[in-house]
């Protein structure tokens, strides 16, 4: 896994990561609250034709010939609406049915750190039903793609820093763990210092608003995934009056610190493996791995991950996989049941010496292209995190908690675990514990929660119902597998999302939609 925190992102994209939760924050730090608007109302936006996506957005060839791009001004700090401002990039798909049109569908699709620029022309095929009424909407936020992005490390540096041991075991080991994580703060506070103040979640809320007025909705409608439910959660606390029909999938827990989000985590991914490895021995001589248990598939991962500490194997491009490149591939295919055959696959290569699988599943969850350039979903992730959340572990702090990581995964559990350090010595002071997302007064918010997900926890959905407070979230639960439950293609969820954000139905609290309905 990454050594730095990654958010939560959705499934389905690329960019995915594994790591500790952290809460939000706004520019500065404090607490979020209703007051502090967003200033006077921005100017139209102006739409024009969209470039292909740039390095740091990911890369990618350009949006189809009908999709519009445009640029939106907002304030660098809340606090001086009327001081600098940085750029906005903003792409949309125009609805289909213009007579029946019901105005824009806001996406962000979670990390913090992933580009909606060049993730929602890629995921646009689901959610063609929405687009028959809806503007379908994305944007960079603040801090991310085109979006003022935060930039650290050179892509050179990145490859040995994504290469580098992120679970050390000596006291040499972990000095050179603490060195690379304070060399990549300082490059991030080189080259991007004027913008860490103030891209925590608070701001990006506050951004949220300004697209809403700029697209000229009366109400936003949100559709938020991931990172994209805390986003929308503190959107909702700040301008309840202001949301329209929103949806929450693959649920942030709103109460949970950074480690708690983290343990839970661990158990998360430690849950979706031993799905992934009872698969296996159910299919019997069709899976390529060896084990009658699950217990002895995952041993295997165990046995992998202990020969590439001890001996890396050849990756891609003359590099070499290692014990955390590989786990990092683990991670990502974890997100999405469909990626299961490659994690098989990858696993079963690595165990002949072959690590190309797993090296190319790890370089898409770091956001690295074929090229060797890398986009900014870490540099922008870390930057978010670290404004967002209070908590700082010194090395000592971090050693007590590991054997409580372990536990809740032996394959995750340590990553996890070292990785509470990844915003110690950040130049930028977190601005809470957990975010505030209750929102009284605001529409029904649907909440859906995957039993199966391992990114984000089937308890953080209800944990969001209750923290948004009666009469505002909906509770929707999908047995599943997987980050995320509409982009499963389950007609049951997807069934009830359109229903209620095309026809304004809103769902019986507590349904439940099996993976296997029709």
């Amino acid at each position: 896994m990454s050594r730095h925190v990654l958010r939560t992102a959705a499934a389905g994209a690329v960019v995915l990561a594994v790591a500790a939760v952290a809460g939000c924050s706004g520019g500065g730090g404090g607490t979020p609250s209703r007051t502090g608007g967003t200033g006077s109302a921005p100017p139209p936006l102006k739409w024009g034709a969209c470039a292909a996506p740039d390095a740091a957005q990911g890369g990618g060839p350009a949006p189809p010939k009908d999709w519009q791009c445009a640029t939106l001004q907002v304030p660098l700090d809340y606090a001086d609406p009327g001081g600098e401002t940085i750029p906005l990039a903003l792409i949309r798909a125009p609805a289909r049915d213009k007579q029946r049109r019901l105005g824009s569908l806001v996406f962000n699709f979670g990390g913090p750190g992933g580009s909606g620029i060049s993730t929602l022309p890629g995921a646009a095929e689901e959610y063609q039903a929405l687009r028959s009424r809806y503007d379908l909407v994305s944007f960079d936020p603040r801090g991310v793609g085109a979006s003022a992005p935060v930039l650290c490390q050179t892509d050179r540096q990145l490859d040995t820093y994504y290469a580098a041991d992120n679970t050390p075991e000596t006291p040499a080991e972990e000095k050179e763990f603490t060195d690379g994580i304070r060399r990549y703060h300082k490059a991030c506070e080189a080259r991007s210092g004027k913008v860490l103040p103030y891209v925590g979640t608070e701001n990006a809320a506050r951004d949220l608003d300004r697209i809403r007025q700029a697209l000229g909705d009366k109400k936003l409608n949100y559709f938020g995934i991931s990172y994209g439910t805390e986003l929308g959660g503190v959107y909702a606390h700040l301008f309840p009056d202001k949301v329209g029909r929103a949806v929450f999938d693959a649920v942030v827990d709103p109460t949970k610190t950074s480690e708690q989000s983290a343990l839970g985590q661990a158990k998360g991914f430690q849950l979706a493996l031993e799905n992934f490895a009872q698969d296996c021995v159910d299919r019997g001589d069709a899976c390529r791995l060896q084990g009658a248990t699950a217990q002895e598939v995952e041993d295997t991962v165990l046995r992998l991950q202990k020969s590439l500490a001890q001996k890396p194997i050849p990756g891609l491009g003359g590099r070499m996989l290692t014990d955390s490149a590989a786990t990092n591939g683990i991670a990502q295919a974890l997100y999405s049941q469909e990626l299961w055959p490659l994690l098989e696959q990858g696993i079963d290569e690595a165990e002949g010496g072959q690590g190309q699988l797993l090296m190319a599943l790890s370089d898409a969850l770091n956001g690295r292209q074929r090229d060797g350039r890398y986009s900014n979903i870490g540099a922008a992730n870390t930057a978010v995190n670290c404004a967002d959340s209070k908590q700082r572990f010194t090395l000592e702090q971090t050693k007590e908690r590991l054997a409580e990581f372990r536990k809740a995964s032996p394959v995750f559990g340590d990553f996890l675990g070292w990785a509470l350090m990844s915003c110690t010595g950040w130049p930028v002071k977190g601005a809470w514990e957990t975010p505030d997302v209750s929102a009284a007064g605001s529409a029904p918010i649907l909440v859906i929660g995957n039993t199966g997900d391992p990114a984000t926890p089937y308890e953080g959905a209800r944990r969001m119902v209750e923290r948004l407070g009666p009469g505002v979230g909906v509770e929707l639960t999908y047995e599943g597998q997987g980050h995320g439950a509409y982009n499963s293609g389950d007609p049951c969820v997807q069934k009830a999302v359109d229903a209620y954000l095309l026809d304004g139905k809103v769902p019986s609290g507590g349904t439940v939609c099996k993976a296997s309905s029709a």
